[in-house]
């Protein structure tokens, strides 16, 4: 491994270069040594992932546009991928780490991921993509900032501080795995984590009279949460990337999958306060903290009321210099309506979940090089259908077709008693509509200032409409944020097309692109 880290070490710069990232913005290079290790979260040892040791792993902290040069080291016993949850990696699924995009990187190998934050600002996590490598640690968090001309809606904070909180189990990843091979139900979760620690385990420092900023994000498996900081309200200020319209809030929910930002001012009187995450939705709540607690009873109304009050800032500029409200999305018609309907079927005696009635099974070879090669086979392109068939589940490999620079309505149905939370791979979309849905639903859309971001929760019973713009050409994967139901099949791909085949619309393979399944033995291209 030593001899291939410094072998690796020489061809990075010559990577980057024939890569296509933009030369004239800032490049920051990371190598990140990925290896198991004894860790307490909940007081009790468990072997978890470790990114450089560290649980949770090193933080990103960028710029809009910068080049981010990420060499990553497998010293697991199993293949390992690293996935960018918000990201969007424009022109460059190629870079997207999951499994439809990327072959896993062998034990004892190295990958070099090569991304840009192009044209991107906001709160982002990374995260294990592989089987139920989730549970078991190797998240972390990516924070983009703008760059120093282009004006933010709020004074810089005091200080800048990351929550990375969600359920965790005391049960290995491993054991999780077989549980859900088995076809049974995860089992609930033994508690929840603020920064890899339970019970008051992380303290945050503030000093009287500054403000600071939290960014928020759920990074668990299973349940989405609640946050509050004791006697202190917070403002929104950003949702994935994108500014928000500057509301209070005592407390927040955020789902699996999201994130946020919040203002906390330190007004109170100096002592300590707790900081609460607690499950939501939930039977049985969990906390992190000692709260007042009631019998619990699931209200959807507060939460649905609030979701709907994040909204877009239309005047603060986002990356780029121009306001965001200058993207007038509510006046592009659509050319596509895609409805998703997510269910929990039982399929050979076992439980699965799907999307459309398709219960999502990996293929032998990463979808991305498949298609890049021509590998027949492997995958087909409209093997899940765009509106949901009302029949039985099966199992397949899903892959949805769709055009570049189209337009399209995609509406999230759930008709299940659990909250759902859906994520986006390679783009930000406009969440216009919650509720019950009809086609005259589309009248009553948030068509001027509602937020964009890559991940929205879809409540029992309802639906989640959002609207999208097909910029981003590559293979793209759509899935749930609830770890479990994601490993069983409640995912699909977008493969987004351009017949121009030009470098201007998709990054060329990299080079290091790794080749596994049925690509092994083929070639990238010359350096």
């Amino acid at each position: 491994m030593r001899g291939l880290k410094s072998l690796s070490s020489l061809f990075i710069f010559a990577l980057v270069l024939v890569h296509g990232v933009n030369g004239e913005n800032p490049y920051r290079f990371y190598t990140w040594k990925i290896t198991y290790g004894d860790i307490y979260p909940l007081g009790v040892k468990q072997q978890g992932i470790l990114i450089n040791g560290q649980f949770p792993g090193p933080q990103i902290d960028c710029v809009t546009n910068d080049n981010l040069i990420i060499s990553v080291y497998n010293y697991l016993t199993e293949p390992f991928l690293i996935s960018w949850n918000g990201l969007q990696q424009r022109r460059n699924s190629w870079q997207d780490g999951t499994y439809g995009t990327n072959c896993p990187i062998p034990p004892g190998k190295n990958f070099t991921y090569i991304i840009q934050a192009k044209d991107q600002i906001g709160s982002f996590f990374y995260f294990p993509s592989l089987g139920f490598h989730k549970a078991a640690g190797g998240f972390g968090a990516v924070r983009i900032y703008s760059r120093p001309r282009i004006p933010v809606p709020f004074p810089p904070p005091d200080r800048d501080y990351t929550v990375l909180a969600g359920d965790w189990f005391k049960t290995s990843h491993r054991r999780l795995t077989r549980i859900l091979d088995a076809g049974h139900n995860l089992p609930f979760p033994d508690g929840l984590l603020i920064n890899g620690r339970g019970w008051n385990g992380y303290t945050f420092i503030v000093d009287p009279g500054k403000t600071y900023r939290f960014r928020i994000s759920n990074v668990g498996v299973a349940t989405s949460i609640n946050f509050r900081i004791q006697g202190h309200n917070m403002k929104l200020v950003e949702a994935e990337g994108s500014h928000t319209l500057q509301n209070m809030y005592s407390s927040l929910d955020v789902h699996l999958g999201q994130s946020y930002s919040v203002l906390v001012t330190a007004d109170q009187a100096p002592k300590d306060y707790y900081v609460v995450v607690s499950s939501r939705f939930t039977s049985t709540v969990l906390t992190t903290t000692a709260v007042l607690h009631y019998s619990p009873t699931i209200q959807i109304a507060p939460s649905l009321s609030q979701a709907r009050s994040i909204r877009w800032n239309l005047t603060a500029s986002g990356p780029r210099p121009n306001p965001q409200g200058s993207y007038h999305y509510g006046m592009i018609k659509t050319s596509r309506t895609i409805m998703l309907s997510n269910s929990a079927p039982f399929i050979n005696g076992k439980q699965r979940y799907a999307v459309n009635g398709v219960s999502f099974v990996p293929a032998d070879t990463p979808l991305k090089l498949a298609d890049y090669f021509k590998i027949g086979g492997v995958f087909n392109l409209g093997s899940i259908p765009d509106w949901p068939s009302g029949g039985n589940g099966y199992m397949a490999t899903s892959v949805m077709a769709a055009d570049f620079r189209s337009f399209v309505e995609i509406v999230f149905q759930n008709w299940e008693d659990t909250v759902q939370s859906w994520h986006i791979d390679g783009y930000s979309f406009f969440v216009v509509g919650l509720g019950q849905w009809t086609a005259a639903s589309r009248s009553k859309y948030n068509l001027r200032d509602t937020v964009a971001r890559c991940t929205t929760q879809v409540y029992p019973k309802s639906w989640t409409a959002i609207y999208m713009a097909l910029d981003n050409v590559g293979m793209w994967n759509i899935r749930s944020e609830n770890w479990a139901r994601q490993y069983l099949g409640q995912q699909f791909y977008l493969r987004v097309y351009s017949p121009a085949n030009s470098w201007r619309d998709e990054l060329p393979i990299p080079k290091n692109a790794l080749l596994c399944g049925r690509a092994s033995g083929r070639h990238t291209r010359a350096l």
